[in-house]
């Protein structure tokens, strides 16, 4: 944890205007384990997968987060949409860094918020957002991504294999570059990397 908390001191991000999209956070949220034993693989971030019933981007896998309310900053957002999601409560005092923005096709700028939280707290999942919870340890982000062409852009598509399945952008290349920092101290930039189509709405 030294070493990232080192690195993202160091980070120089990049920050992408907003010309009319909206601004969104999203936290990256890494704990010891989730009973605070240590014995459960070592450091871990939460990932979601959204709920069926939510009016855009459902059953697609996403960090915590939302939408940056009026008198918030990405770094407010992301502790209240961590809690208010799985339930899994922080202050500004956790955060780490930022990562580079990432705008998306429809129509956010997303601001990844690195956060420490307090090991030991159990999740509680908020059905009406979130369907599935999975806990990603750091070796398990180790996995090599795959880019893929399609006929619609000249970025390539991101995919992350992670709890089974194939995670695309802007959460695999959120948790691209996180993984790039996080685990080889690599200053790796992902904004030409592509969401698939089925995104893009």
């Amino acid at each position: 944890m030294d070493n990232l908390t080192s690195a993202l001191r160091r980070f120089d991000r990049v920050a992408v205007p907003l010309d009319g999209r909206r601004h969104a956070a999203v936290a990256i949220a890494i704990s010891l384990d989730a009973n605070g034993s240590g014995a459960e693989g070592g450091p871990a971030i939460w990932l979601t997968r959204r709920a069926l019933k939510m009016r855009a981007h459902a059953r697609q896998f996403a960090l915590p987060g939302g939408g940056v309310d009026p008198g918030e900053d990405a770094v407010d957002a992301a502790v209240r949409e961590l809690g208010e999601e799985i339930g899994i409560v922080a202050d500004r005092s956790a955060s780490l860094g930022l990562l580079d923005d990432y705008a998306t096709r429809s129509g956010y700028v997303i601001t990844p918020v690195v956060l420490r939280v307090r090991d030991g707290q159990r999740p509680s999942v908020n059905p009406a957002e979130v369907s599935e919870l999975y806990r990603i340890t750091f070796d398990e982000l180790a996995v090599e991504p795959r880019f893929l062409t399609i006929p619609e852009s000249s970025r390539p598509v991101i995919q992350l294999p992670l709890a089974g399945h194939y995670v695309h952008a802007p959460t695999a290349a959120v948790l691209y570059q996180f993984r790039e920092l996080a685990l080889y101290g690599r200053v790796t930039r992902v904004a030409d990397l592509e969401q698939p189509v089925f995104a893009w709405r």
